[in-house]
């Protein structure tokens, strides 16, 4: 299965938010085994690095989540079709209308995130990680 993930789960991942860190981490050891095709924005680069660092003052820390990523995940280009279709959507957080962008672009089964409701009208289903397994599991 072939899925874009959210910036909140990587971010839930590498700065190991208590609620969340499981889910997050369960879903990168599966694209890690290469259960997973996991896909990310070019733009969730730049808020990882910049969140990372933030929240744990480590420069190192930073670089080293954007390492992680690059290393398991597809990278999204993000180019100004990407962009200009995010515009038109109607989300309200443009860093999710460019990820659903993306979605589309890279004709993924779907995006895995702990905020469905920010991908509102998106045709193509917006699940969490316990969905994503629940939904393998069944096939």
């Amino acid at each position: 299965m072939r899925v874009l993930v959210d910036t909140n789960i990587i971010l839930d991942a590498f700065i190991e938010r208590e609620a969340f860190v499981q889910d997050a981490k369960t879903l990168l050891t599966a694209i890690q085994s290469q259960q997973i095709e996991g896909y990310v924005t070019a733009t969730t680069l730049t808020n990882i690095f910049y969140i990372v660092r933030k929240q744990t003052k480590s420069v190192e820390r930073a670089r080293e989540a954007v390492a992680m990523t690059l290393e398991l995940m597809e990278i999204c280009d993000v180019h100004r079709n990407i962009l200009e279709t995010a515009f038109a959507t109607n989300l309200r957080d443009f860093g999710d209308a460019v990820q659903l962008a993306c979605a589309y672009a890279e004709n993924v089964d779907a995006i895995v995130t702990r905020n469905a409701d920010y991908f509102v009208d998106a045709s193509l289903p917006i699940l969490s990680v316990q969905q994503l397994f629940e939904q393998m599991n069944n096939s």
